[in-house]
């Protein structure tokens, strides 16, 4: 990528300006230190009022903007960086790209001036960004609700690569309106938006879902097993979960959130994946309901394998219980008639 003194712009730019026209650019855009100042405080150091440093400033920037031909290069070169963007570009991400950390400040100050770049502020929906399409809400709009029904569809996370862009868009561009904005553009509009997010791990999926913006212990715990998709112990848990996390308190939230069944000793795994609540009892009375026909002592020992990691004398402890379980003539196992599980 070209490189371009942004420091050194700015200040030839502001360099013809009155003294108090040029600092009270530099102070209100932080050309010259990190803090962006308010009109307030700029006009309170010179006992003027806000709206007349309003007024210094709007003067300054029309004079600016009469000497802006000799930096072209400058702005082709914002513009080039904004076309590979897809044309839009949620701010913080944006200067931080292009300023590089260092020159933010002035990379915003001559976005400001540049004339194909739109500032929009930020709503409850988007992020404040930058584009250089002088309408974009509504095709935006469209794209966002386009991928928030296929997410809602979905129902898990979902990383870029695993969703062709090409594909979405060519599926849903008549339907949707899309207009100008096309497959580039996708990455750059899911950022902008607050109600479609990325987690660490760069999975993208809707703001309320755990996986994206986990709450506390128990939301952490239900990424963990999300994660591994296998039964953990609870303290692999509060391991996995990171952050010193206490290994009891990271317990107490296995127990008292039904997102979480208890599967053998301190084991537990999401009720999600298929795995029943209750006690050993409990399981093969599903089982045999589910099956609805009786079943053998292994046909039964197998199938409780899947859901619990117990000791087979357990099982066969259950199944001795005669106020749930009977054999049949052929020595199969049934349930009691009347009796229910959880």
């Amino acid at each position: 990528m070209t490189k371009f003194n942004y420091q050194k712009i700015c200040s030839d730019l502001i360099e013809g300006l009155s003294p108090k026209g040029r600092e009270v650019v530099s102070r209100r855009f932080g050309l010259d230190q990190n803090q962006k100042e308010t009109l307030e405080a700029i006009g309170q150091d010179h006992s003027i009022t806000r709206e007349r440093v309003r007024q210094i400033q709007e003067d300054a920037i029309l004079k600016v903007n009469k000497v802006l031909d000799r930096y072209q290069p400058v702005f082709k070169h914002l513009e080039n960086a904004f076309r590979s963007y897809g044309n839009i570009k949620k701010e913080d991400v944006l200067l931080n790209l292009l300023g590089e950390g260092n020159n933010q400040n002035q990379v915003f100050f001559l976005l400001t001036l540049g004339k194909p770049f739109l500032r929009f502020f930020e709503t409850d929906k988007y992020h404040t960004f930058w584009t250089t399409e002088p309408k974009p809400t509504a095709a935006m709009n469209n794209v966002v609700s386009a991928f928030h029904k296929f997410l809602s569809k979905r129902k898990t996370p979902i990383t870029l690569q695993e969703v062709s862009a090409n594909e979405f868009f060519g599926k849903n561009k008549s339907k949707e309106k899309i207009h100008s904005f096309g497959p580039q553009s996708f990455h750059s509009i899911l950022e902008v938006s607050k109600n479609i997010q990325k987690n660490q791990d760069g999975f993208w999926g809707l703001r309320e879902w755990p996986e994206i913006n986990p709450r506390g212990i128990k939301d952490r715990a239900y990424v963990a097993f999300k994660k591994e998709q296998k039964p953990l112990h609870f303290s692999e848990v509060a391991r996995l979960i990171g952050g010193n996390a206490n290994v009891q308190s990271v317990h107490n939230e296995l127990i008292r959130d039904n997102r979480f069944v208890l599967v053998g000793r301190g084991l537990y795994a999401l009720k999600e994946m298929g795995y029943r609540p209750g006690v050993v009892r409990d399981v093969i009375i599903g089982i045999l309901k589910d099956s609805k026909k009786p079943l053998t002592q292994e046909e039964i020992l197998s199938e409780v394998s899947k859901q619990r990691v117990v000791q087979k004398s357990t099982v066969l402890i259950n199944l001795n219980n005669k106020q749930c379980f009977s054999k049949n003539p052929e020595g199969k196992y049934v349930f009691v008639k009347g009796v229910s599980s959880i």
